[in-house]
């Protein structure tokens, strides 16, 4: 039987060159070079003031990299940053063998603040320098994540101020109760579970008392409609995306096409994609040239954005809800959306709304002085050169004889019970008083071979950079509350991303 040496798996003591531990070429070793020798943190530094008094500090230098680095593997909990200071010889080596508790690098993170813009600002210099920033093509996308807040406590003002009294209510029923308890019986004192109930109702209430006196005004929106606030976090929403229903912020980055540079990255507590598309495109202004292009998915088209590019100077491809309709290349799409989803499950799908009648479902007259519904009644002429939203439009009214009785009003107005009669518009095309609008000459720019190349580019620079923030970096949801606490975690992730592609450019070797 051969013989072999022993292979020992438990606890050695072993003499380590800590300094070997970093190769060049690996993103360690240009997180290292770049926070020791590159990057000026006298924001951060003047914080400390402890020269005279006070215990000694962990270097933030040390603290940054240790998170950088656990950003980059996937570690986003401070609990684990602080194991694998003391198990794994990489974050040994790069905070120089320091073990700072949880709650350090907790508070660190959370208190970065606006420091990490200045951060990003100097690391995106030195990506310009290694000639990492093409300035051909900029692509701006986002992404809307959960944070730390409860979904369960949004809602406006009147809907807080209703819970309240119900609270109140329950707790006056408890009170009732016991005084009813208390004429016909010696015993005074309320069961352990209701006293308890009754303790918890009165601190809840109290709280959103105090909550509702903290914030007497709904929140609004860019248009200055109501939004949904927030207990746990105000300056965060509530977002639909396809996973479902989430409490967050949606994390917006401006990508370069050359090696996929995060130029700017932001962080706002809105799901609507139209608000942020003139913040990051301002920010990124000053790096563009006269050659560059913004591009950007058709979440952020409207026609206030497309103008006030226009007014700006940037030349953008931004499409259209309908522009893959236009496209021959994703013609025969729709045997393809038609297909049920192969995860879905057909027992829990809710029935479908009736469809109502288009306008599609009526016929004009020759003369256009009349057309004639499903039901085979006529909708008389009211209108033969409406003017809506530049497009020339012919209205038609039907009869109240006709629509009181009509059988298939239920198919044919969206509110039967309280809606007379149907009205109908037909438009014919633009309107000659109407003058041209952003997104009709958007819309040309889009449908010509340049613009669908752009938007094939677009998705190709910007789509990659999610992916490898969200699957291989882990991210999946913001751990802090508050927009400039999540601006700046997630400032931390394209920080990570950015520093990776010097890493990978031969930075630092």
């Amino acid at each position: 039987m051969p013989r072999f040496k022993a292979v020992e798996h438990g606890l050695q003591f072993l003499a380590v060159d800590l300094s070997l531990q970093l190769r060049p070429g690996s993103f360690e070793y240009a997180l290292h070079h770049l926070i020791e020798h590159e990057i000026d943190l006298q924001d951060i530094e003047a914080r400390y003031k402890n020269e005279h008094e006070g215990a000694w500090a962990y270097d933030p230098r040390v603290l940054l990299k240790i998170v950088l680095l656990a950003y980059s593997r996937g570690i986003i909990s401070s609990r684990s940053m602080e194991a694998a200071c003391c198990r794994d010889v990489q974050f040994m080596a790069i905070s120089g063998n320091s073990a700072p508790h949880f709650s350090t690098l907790a508070n660190f993170v959370s208190g970065l603040g606006g420091a990490i813009g200045k951060i990003f600002a100097q690391v995106l210099t030195i990506c310009d320098r290694q000639g990492l920033i093409g300035r051909q093509l900029f692509a701006i996308d986002g992404v809307k994540l959960p944070s730390n807040a409860s979904k369960a406590k949004s809602g406006k003002r009147k809907d807080f101020l209703r819970q309240v009294a119900k609270m109140e209510k329950a707790v006056e029923q408890i009170l009732a109760k016991q005084r009813a308890a208390d004429a016909t019986t010696a015993e005074g004192a309320l069961e352990s579970k209701a006293q308890r109930r009754l303790e918890r109702l009165q601190a809840e209430a109290a709280k959103l008392r105090e909550w509702l006196k903290e914030h007497p005004h709904d929140r609004k929106s860019a248009k200055g409609k109501p939004r949904l606030s927030n207990r746990t976090d105000n300056e965060s929403a509530k977002m639909p995306t396809d996973k479902g229903v989430i409490q967050g912020y949606t994390g917006v980055a401006a990508v370069d096409e050359a090696h996929q540079i995060i130029l700017e990255a932001q962080a706002h507590g809105t799901g609507s994609e139209q608000e942020l598309l003139l913040p990051v495109s301002g920010a990124i202004q000053p790096i563009a040239r006269e050659h560059t292009v913004v591009c950007a998915d058709s979440g952020y088209h409207s026609e206030d954005n497309l103008k006030r590019l226009e007014d700006k100077g940037l030349e953008a491809f931004i499409p259209d809800q309908l522009y893959r309709q236009r496209d021959p290349r994703y013609a025969g799409q729709e045997q393809h959306t038609a297909k049920p989803e192969a995860l879905w499950n057909k027992s829990d799908k809710p029935a479908e709304k009736p469809k109502l009648f288009q306008p599609s479902d009526f016929k004009v007259a020759a003369d256009q002085s009349h057309c004639i519904c499903p039901a085979g009644k006529r909708l008389y002429r009211n209108g033969g050169n409406c003017n809506i939203g530049g497009r020339r439009a012919i209205k038609f009214s039907g009869a109240q004889r006709d629509c009181g009785r009509c059988q298939k009003r239920a198919q044919c107005l969206r509110h039967p019970q309280r809606t007379p009669v149907r009205q109908v518009a037909i438009f014919l095309g633009k309107h000659a008083k109407a003058a041209e609008k952003a997104t009709e000459r958007m819309k040309r720019k889009i449908d010509t071979e340049r613009g669908r190349e752009m938007l094939a580019r677009r998705f190709a620079t910007v789509e990659p950079v999610f992916g490898n923030l969200r699957c291989n970096k882990g991210l999946n949801r913001f751990t802090l509350r508050g927009r400039q606490k999540v601006d700046g975690q997630w400032k931390l992730y394209c920080l990570v991303h950015n520093i990776e592609k010097l890493a990978h450019s031969g930075y630092a070797k």
